[in-house]
C-alpha cells in the first residue's frame, strides 16, 4: 500500500477524535460539543476525500481493485459518524462517547481498506 497524504491526515483526524471522546468516556461524561465535533471532523475529511476521489477518478485515475467495493466503503464510511452523532444525541450517556469513539476507528480502518482498493495492494 502506498501511504499518501489522505491516509497520514486520516490517521490524525481520527486518532484525536478517539482519543477525545474516549478520554471523555473516561472521566464519566455524557457527550459534548467537544466530542461530537470531533466526530464532525471526521466526517468533514470523509466529504474532502470523497471530492478528491470524484476528481482522481474523473481526471482518469481508475481504481485498482473492484470499483463498486470502493464507493461502497466510501459511502458506508460517510454513514459510520452520522449514525454515532445521532447514538449521541438520542443517548446522552458516557457510553454514547465510547460509540463516538469507536466511530474514529471504524472509520480509520474503512480508510486504509479503501486505500489498498486505490491503489490495488492486496488485503493485509
Amino acid at each position: 500500500m502506498i501511504v499518501d497524504g489522505f491516509v497520514i491526515a486520516g490517521l490524525i483526524v481520527c486518532l484525536l477524535s478517539t482519543v477525545i471522546c474516549l478520554g471523555a468516556a473516561i472521566v464519566r461524561q455524557p457527550p459534548n460539543d467537544i466530542t461530537i465535533l470531533s466526530v464532525a471532523a471526521v466526517e468533514v475529511f470523509l466529504v474532502v476525500y470523497l471530492v478528491s476521489a470524484v476528481v482522481r477518478q474523473s481526471a482518469g485515475q481508475a481504481v485498482s481493485g473492484e470499483g463498486w467495493e470502493f464507493w461502497g466503503y466510501l459511502v458506508t464510511a460517510l454513514l459510520v459518524p452520522v449514525g454515532a452523532f445521532w447514538w449521541a444525541v438520542l443517548e446522552r450517556s458516557r457510553w454514547s462517547n465510547i460509540v463516538l469513539g469507536a466511530a474514529g476507528v471504524t472509520i480509520f480502518v474503512m480508510l486504509v481498506r479503501m486505500e489498498q482498493i486505490w491503489d490495488g495492494a492486496a488485503a493485509i
